[in-house]
Formats: C-alpha cells, structure tokens, sequence
C-alpha cells in the first residue's frame, strides 16, 4: 500500500467509529441497491476536488480533438468502427 493510500486509509477509519477498516465500508456498501450505490459513489467523488494535470498534453489534446468532432460531427468514429481498428 503506498504512502498516500495509508494515509486515506486511516483517515477513512477514523471517520467511521463502528466500522474496522475501509474493506468493511465496501463490503457495506456493495449490499446497497444498484441507484444508492451510483448515488453514494457520485457524492464521494464529487467531494473530491478537481485534479487536472497537463503533463503529457493529454488534456490538450482531447479539447483538440473535441472541437474538431463538435465542428465536424462525421469526423468521429462510431464504437463499432473504433472497435474494428484496433481489433489486431
């Protein structure tokens, strides 16, 4: 487990007094219904902040790319063709 996940790891567990470790919140929530489990992980991740990094101009890239599609809508490829070109 690296450093960072520890470090979420033990403040997980401090939040939640009756539960052992962040392995029982999953058990937990994996008995909730299909909607309450979208729902509970929508709220958790929307209390995450945003974390976006351009390091590779990947981010670039896909605005690129987003733009050329929204301009052109024939220039993007359907599922069922992608799916062919990287079929080997």
């Amino acid at each position: 487990m690296e450093l960072a996940e520890r470090a979420c790891h033990r403040r997980a567990v401090g939040y939640i007094k009756n539960m052992q470790t962040l392995s029982d919140v999953e058990q937990e929530a994996m008995k909730l219904p299909e909607c309450d489990r979208a729902s509970l992980a929508s709220r958790l991740l929307n209390s995450l902040p945003a974390v976006l990094s351009d390091s590779d101009e990947g981010i670039a890239e896909a605005l690129r790319r987003d733009a050329e599609v929204e301009q052109d809508p024939a220039a993007a490829l359907s599922w069922e063709e992608l799916r062919r070109a990287v079929k080997p």
